[in-house]
């Protein structure tokens, strides 16, 4: 049974494909999902204008994901945490540390787009890189010092 796709399935293609699926696949999950719809002049149409916008409405936001990652290297927040004498800290600093300081200086960026290799467990200044989608990348500062 042919199906056009209405959104990005993973194994079987993107939005605006004409598919060929097992019937009972097509009547018992994509069409009831509206994941997928019968391959009418009328829904090549509106898929194909769908796509259009949803094209648009992707390259505004990594313009403006462009925008926060401009604005974003480069920045320095600090984050105070418990440590001994020799600067190891009793605990660590993850992702969601530096996410919520982010926050403080008005970045509103999830804690998985930071790529921390490992937490942060002594005192120091630290480069984090920050991933906000592919190809925009930006780098923090974050001084861990003592509370």
């Amino acid at each position: 049974m042919k199906v056009l796709l209405r959104q990005d399935v993973a194994p079987l293609g993107i939005i605006g494909d004409i598919v060929d699926v097992k019937p009972g696949y097509a009547r018992n999950y994509l069409l009831p999902q509206r994941l997928a719809v019968e391959p009418t002049d009328a829904n090549l149409k509106r898929i194909d204008q769908e796509r259009k916008d949803r094209e648009k409405r992707e390259k505004q936001r990594l313009q403006s994901l462009k925008g926060v990652a401009s604005r974003l290297d480069g920045v320095s927040v600090t984050i105070k945490a418990k440590a001994n004498e020799l600067g190891h800290l009793f605990g660590s600093v993850t992702e969601t540390h530096i996410a919520d300081a982010l926050k403080d200086e008005g970045f509103d960026i999830e804690p998985e787009k930071i790529a921390l290799a490992q937490p942060i467990r002594t005192l120091d200044k630290f480069r984090v890189p920050v991933h906000l989608a592919d190809g925009i990348d930006a780098e923090v500062d974050v001084w861990v010092v003592p509370a």
